[in-house]
């Protein structure tokens, strides 16, 4: 099967962009796969990090940078490169109403071309909304022929927009191009973190949504045996949490890393950390849990969006039932009283089971029955 294949790619950062590196490399070991991506994805006044680029990601797909988000004049050129190839389907990656028009535009002209259309919707609904995300979305998903949806919370966003839409849902894969995990001893000595503790790591993107706050106020109700390790850039002012990490009891053992964190980086982070946790008063799927589980780390997440359909309660991590800091306190205790081994063990059957091999075969299935 050919396929045209249109998202961010390295070296655009983000999971997103290593997201459609790993699956396109995994669709190339038996399909013809040509790949698109933006020449600007956003404009830097509407981008709140530091880059948009990490020059030393892998997993470069020789995207042809084409797709200028703002440009309407560079939306059909895209659709006309993508064209030459011949695709039996054109596979877009969509994560917010910002990119409707240039998507959905170019959506159009592929099916007009007789081209099928699936697109992997990560939200439908965005995190933090606008009036106009409805409409757009909307819009959007009815230039599809077919939608992919990674948890049930997405699927019915999708269905409750467009009602007729055929969508198939599939779970996120594990990550699997960071490498192994650095060792414990040295991941700690690295992060100049205690042998002994107990060590929570925070990591991702610093967002609002993410529920930060929450779990700064969580961590000064533990034990002074607990460190929290903060890693990730902030995406909106950081001096907020400063300031309550400066309140807190507990205040010598946190360790903040507001900034980018290359992939090189990223095992030891892992590699230290006891538990990954999730403290989000909103979400769909997380990237971040699929990183926790291909190293072998237990999570614990509030039960929010998509989170419960991956991290099943006392088997890979802990859910939280409620979006609150006792109620994450409590969560943390809990996973320590669980049988470490054990959930060691069910995150490596975990990492079987959500593999890029199955997502591949899952999209290509999909696309034939369209």
């Amino acid at each position: 099967m050919r396929f045209s294949f249109l998202s961010a790619f390295p070296p655009f950062r983000g999971g997103i962009a290593q997201f459609g590196a790993a699956l396109v490399s995994e669709l190339r070991k038996e399909h013809d796969v040509s790949t698109f991506t933006f020449t600007r994805q956003y404009p830097e006044l509407l981008f709140p990090g530091t880059s948009q680029y990490d020059t030393a990601a892998p997993g470069e797909t020789g995207a042809a940078r084409v797709l200028d988000s703002i440009n309407p004049f560079s939306w059909h050129r895209t659709a006309r490169q993508m064209l030459k190839g011949d695709p039996d389907v054109a596979v877009l990656r969509y994560w917010m109403p910002f990119f409707a028009p240039a998507m959905g535009t170019v959506a159009g002209f592929l099916r007009k071309h007789r081209v099928k259309v699936v697109s992997i919707v990560d939200n439908a609904i965005p995190h933090e909304p606008h009036l106009y995300d409805k409409p757009l979305t909307r819009w959007f998903l009815g230039r599809n022929d077919g939608l992919i949806a990674m948890t049930r919370a997405v699927e019915g966003d999708i269905r409750e927009l467009c009602p007729k839409a055929r969508v198939h849902r599939m779970p996120h894969p594990l990550y699997d191009h960071l490498g192994a995990a650095v060792p414990r001893r040295d991941a700690r000595a690295r992060l100049g973190l205690a042998m002994r503790a107990r060590v929570l790591l925070f990591f991702g993107l610093i967002r609002d949504y993410k529920g930060l706050d929450l779990l700064i106020d969580a961590f000064g109700s533990l034990g002074t045996d607990y460190q929290l390790v903060i890693a990730g850039e902030p995406y909106g002012p950081f001096a907020q949490y400063l300031e309550q990490i400066k309140r807190n009891p507990h205040k010598d053992n946190i360790h903040v890393h507001a900034r980018f964190i290359a992939d090189a980086e990223v095992p030891a982070f892992f590699g230290a950390a006891d538990a990954v946790v999730l403290p989000y008063r909103s979400a769909t799927q997380s990237g971040v849990t699929a990183m926790a589980f291909h190293f072998g780390v237990p999570v614990v997440a509030t039960d929010v969006g998509g989170l419960n359909e991956v991290l099943t309660d006392g088997v890979t991590g802990v859910l939280v039932p409620e979006v609150s800091a006792p109620a994450i306190a409590k969560g943390v205790q809990r996973l320590f009283s669980l049988d470490q081994e054990k959930l060691g063990e069910n995150i490596a059957r975990l990492r079987e089971e959500l593999s890029w091999k199955r997502f591949a075969e899952g999209l290509v299935e999909f696309a034939r029955s369209l």
